[in-house]
């Protein structure tokens, strides 16, 4: 007697085969659905007002987040080598546009860039910043403004956005004492 339920294979001691069955695939980073093999999970949250941080999830793990404590005020970074998927690293840029314009400067062409704000970004943002970001996709960089929340996931040097959304800071419409709500996007991402 032989017994066939899915996947990975046991045989017992009185040689009956038993397949156990395998847990059924689950999104990452908490996704509506499980991406395709050649495809990984991205999630970017930008921070909420001064208190709460952003979070970026890549491929079910938070790379970065508030909870991790490696997050900031500023622009926070995580690149992904484009070919193979692999984490190629993380960063809190919060220091002046010449040391945001230096990091990104250095990224190879064909990385992905996941970028998630917290509080005021906007003096980060130098023309020549903002022209790096136009370059990976973004059509949304040119026109950020004081606390306006900002995620974006573009590929240096395609000019291809992949997903990118704002929420303006607007005192009429303003949901925490002058800063925006967070902004959110994820997805599937081809490799």
């Amino acid at each position: 007697m032989t017994t066939f339920l899915q996947d990975e294979t046991h045989v017992s001691t009185s040689g009956i085969c038993i397949f156990k069955e395998s847990d059924p695939l689950q999104p990452k980073c908490n996704l509506s659905r499980v991406c395709p093999p050649n495809q990984f999970a991205v999630k970017i949250t930008s921070g909420a007002a001064n208190v709460v941080g952003p979070k970026i999830c890549y491929e079910g793990q938070n790379i970065m987040s508030h909870v991790r404590n490696n997050v900031g005020r500023g622009l926070n970074i995580v690149v992904v080598d484009g070919e193979t998927g692999n984490l190629d690293g993380y960063r809190l840029l919060s220091g002046n546009s010449g040391a945001v314009l230096a990091y990104l400067s250095q990224i190879d062409p064909g990385m992905f860039v996941f970028v998630a704000s917290y509080d005021n970004v906007e003096d980060k943002l130098s023309k020549e910043v903002r022209e790096y970001f136009v370059e990976m996709g973004s059509t949304m960089v040119q026109s950020i403004k004081y606390r306006d929340s900002w995620v974006f996931a573009g590929r240096v040097g395609t000019r291809k956005k992949l997903f990118e959304t704002i929420a303006v800071s607007d005192e009429k419409t303003n949901i925490f004492e002058g800063w925006p709500e967070a902004v959110e996007v994820g997805g599937c991402y081809p490799r």
